[in-house]
């Protein structure tokens, strides 16, 4: 008899480096069968919202994010992500149940490549989405000043003037 392979998560202190980048699963060490059947239900999960999803997406309609968007079922790596701005390096998570051991090796892997993961339960998205949204705001702002410090830093140590867009 064959034995049944089954799948574990490995403990979250085993793993304490981000992944190495590879040529293949656009940087991340993933099959390309596999990254596109997490494209396939990011594409359904799209289709298909949750209240809490719809809600949140409504109200970031609504507000001034500048130039900026977040984009709704993100693929990042294997994590699907609600929203995300990759820009900025920010993604939003509606935690809707799941298995927690999951979902803290999920975050972990996201910000050791510099993804800062905003987390925020259904209930007080539903409850408060403005809320929510101005605490999506005020991070985004906090992550757009970061990197325009470490932009402008970056090229003073190169004795450049930073570029200016038009």
């Amino acid at each position: 008899m064959t034995e049944k392979k089954t799948l574990t998560v490995r403990p979250l202190d085993e793993r304490t480096e981000a992944p190495a980048i590879e040529k293949r699963g656009r940087g991340w060490s993933i099959s390309d069968k596999r990254l596109d059947a997490i494209h396939d239900q990011a594409r359904r999960n799209r289709m298909a919202p949750t209240e809490a999803q719809k809600v949140l997406g409504e109200k970031l309609a609504e507000a001034n994010l500048g130039k900026f968007k977040l984009t709704r079922q993100q693929v990042i790596g294997s994590a699907i992500l609600d929203f995300a701005c990759n820009p900025l390096r920010i993604a939003v998570s509606i935690d809707e149940g799941g298995d927690p051991a999951v979902t803290a090796r999920r975050d972990k892997s996201l910000e050791a490549v510099g993804v800062k993961l905003l987390r925020f339960p259904a209930e007080r998205v539903l409850a408060e989405p403005d809320a929510v949204v101005a605490e999506i705001v005020a991070a985004m702002k906090v992550s757009y000043d970061e990197r325009g410090r470490a932009r402008k830093q970056h090229y003073q140590q190169r004795g450049a003037p930073p570029r200016r867009h038009s």
